[in-house]
């Protein structure tokens, strides 16, 4: 029998590399029967992965009712020739303090602008494509999400 290949570990400064470099993860919820994944656009400061949520859809109950998550970050080559993972398991906690949001949501704004995003993406932020990116610092449509008490980072690369 052959022993399978083993997917070898990044080291924190790899995955900290992934991180930062990606702007788009996959947050796993705990659901009723089956967990519940969606998309979410996040920014990392070098210590937290913040994110922003609409105030309505299904997320907002399960967040509610467990605020444990797995957020995973990928990246890979088109023909899937290279590619890295990161998961990371922890709790999502609303931030709360006006400054910080503030700060957060500048982060985002920074972010899009860098990253040449369309205005489009700004629908999946509570705002309408044809504002302007700066509203998303100026105005609270969303909840601001950060992820605090990872209790388990699996970080995988293929070569």
């Amino acid at each position: 029998m052959t022993t399978p290949l083993k997917i070898p570990r990044m080291a924190k400064a790899e995955y900290d590399s992934l991180i930062a470099r990606q702007h788009v993860s996959r947050i796993a919820f705990a659901a009723a029967e089956h967990p519940y994944i969606a998309p979410f656009m996040y920014v990392f400061d070098g210590r937290y992965l913040y994110f922003l949520s609409t105030k309505y859809g299904r997320k907002i109950e399960y967040f509610k009712t467990n605020p444990k998550v797995s957020v995973e970050i990928e990246e890979y080559a088109p023909d899937l020739s290279a590619f890295t993972f990161v998961s990371l398991q922890g709790t999502l906690e609303e931030v709360q303090e006006s400054a910080k949001k503030k700060e957060v949501r500048s982060l985002f704004v920074d972010m899009i602008r860098k990253k040449g995003l369309s205005p489009l993406v700004l629908s999946a932020l509570g705002h309408s494509p044809g504002e302007p990116v700066e509203k998303l610092a100026q105005e609270e449509r969303s909840m601001v999400w950060k992820l605090v008490g990872v209790k388990d980072i699996v970080a995988l690369k293929n070569r």
